[in-house]
């Protein structure tokens, strides 16, 4: 399967077309969901440590088998609770990013985009959720 054909790959490429940066969508929702994260991005006024962020989540989930995706995940998982993000932002910052692509992509959003992303985020629960 090529990138394009993969369902999760081929939502975030039709996102960054439609949009280009998905960044303030996504933290737009989080930060709606779980606003006491807001306040810990004081410091990024100019929304480069929300981008890089954002773009390690996505390498992440584009390649979720490699050691490197799940290491990190598991750092910081581990990191985020230090800096005092609650658990539940942590582990569901991968479903706001899902939710984004249903909603930018509207009638485009597949059936077997959705389902992917179900598989996806199953896989995801598992990394995130057990203890650090």
């Amino acid at each position: 399967m090529t990138s394009s054909e993969d369902p999760v790959t081929r939502s975030l490429e039709l996102v960054a077309e439609r949009v280009g940066d998905p960044a303030p969508l996504v933290y737009g929702r989080l930060f709606a969901a779980y606003p006491e994260t807001e306040p810990l991005f004081w410091r990024d006024t100019q929304g480069a440590v929300r981008g890089e962020m954002l773009a390690r989540a996505f390498e992440c989930l584009l390649d979720l088998d490699g050691a490197y995706a799940q290491n990190m995940i598991r750092a910081e998982r581990a990191n985020h609770v230090d800096l005092g993000v609650p658990a539940e932002a942590f582990a569901n910052f991968f479903r706001v990013i899902r939710d984004v692509c249903r909603d930018v992509l509207a009638r485009d959003w597949t059936v077997e985009m959705d389902s992917a992303w179900d598989r996806l985020l199953a896989r995801l629960d598992g990394l995130v959720v057990t203890p650090v």
